[in-house]
């Protein structure tokens, strides 16, 4: 018996753009580094709905959210500028190890990461790099995982104002508050942890909601991703399901 194609939650769609709620694992589009992955969002989105479609932005493939794509080149030339002027509000929710303050600015600038699976002429210089966030709850896990008999958690918004790759995973490692799930960047006991023992097994990073002016209409398009289960299900656990309502989800973090 066949099963039918996966299908991609679309969030908006009208005759210039389309955004989706990308399943966290699902990479944007193919590329060098899972060389043996055959899904892809834009594959995918576009066998759905029967168009071509051009990413406006990235998605990191453990990241989960909003993912906004254009039906044309135009308005992807128009939409790529947008995003490269800042004029594009990305507001994300993570989970960090410990208590991490109640609001920040994160300005370091990253060098791109180096891989040996990509070649690469010379190292590139560090490019600036600015996160502002704001935590929302905390929790403490009566949990042995590291140093201490407890473990403490940080639930924040954070509002990235460059776009750089991997940068809040980066940031927050900075700051010693990584995310939670974070393979490359975190804490590989509070990961197995949260996987095994909390039913979260995923990089808890998800693009929540995306602000912008649309390129025909200049009206505001205001797009919010609903979290998976795996994440509302952590949300349940630790009781901060009133922590991030709508409002806060429109607030800018970027005065703190």
């Amino acid at each position: 018996m066949s099963t039918s194609p996966e299908t991609l939650s679309i969030l908006y769609q009208d005759e210039n753009i389309v955004a989706i709620n990308k399943p966290t694992g699902l990479l944007v589009h193919r590329s060098p580094i899972d060389r043996h992955e055959t899904r892809f969002a834009i594959q995918m989105l576009r066998d759905q709905i029967g168009q071509y479609v051009y990413p406006a932005h990235r998605l990191d493939k453990p990241t989960s959210g909003v993912l906004l794509f254009a039906l044309n080149s135009d308005i992807a030339n128009q939409l790529a500028q947008a995003f490269q002027a800042h004029e594009v509000e990305k507001s994300y929710l993570a989970v960090l190890r410990g208590y991490c303050p109640d609001a920040g600015h994160i300005d370091y600038p990253l060098t791109e990461e180096p891989d040996k699976r990509i070649a690469r002429s010379k190292p590139a210089a560090p490019q600036d790099a600015v996160t502002n966030f704001r935590r929302l709850a905390t929790y403490e896990l009566d949990a042995h995982i590291e140093t201490y008999p407890q473990s403490r958690y940080s639930l924040v918004l954070a509002q990235p104002m460059t776009g750089r790759r991997h940068q809040l995973r980066r940031h927050f490692k900075h700051i010693s508050h990584p995310i939670i799930g974070d393979a490359k960047h975190g804490r590989g006991r509070h990961n197995r942890y949260f996987a095994e023992q909390l039913d979260c097994p995923r990089l808890l990073l998800h693009a929540l909601q995306l602000r912008f002016i649309h390129p025909l209409s200049k009206q505001e398009i205001q797009l919010q991703a609903p979290l998976d289960h795996h994440f509302t299900g952590l949300i349940k656990r630790f009781s901060w399901e009133d922590s991030f309502t709508t409002e806060w989800q429109a607030e800018k973090v970027t005065k703190l």
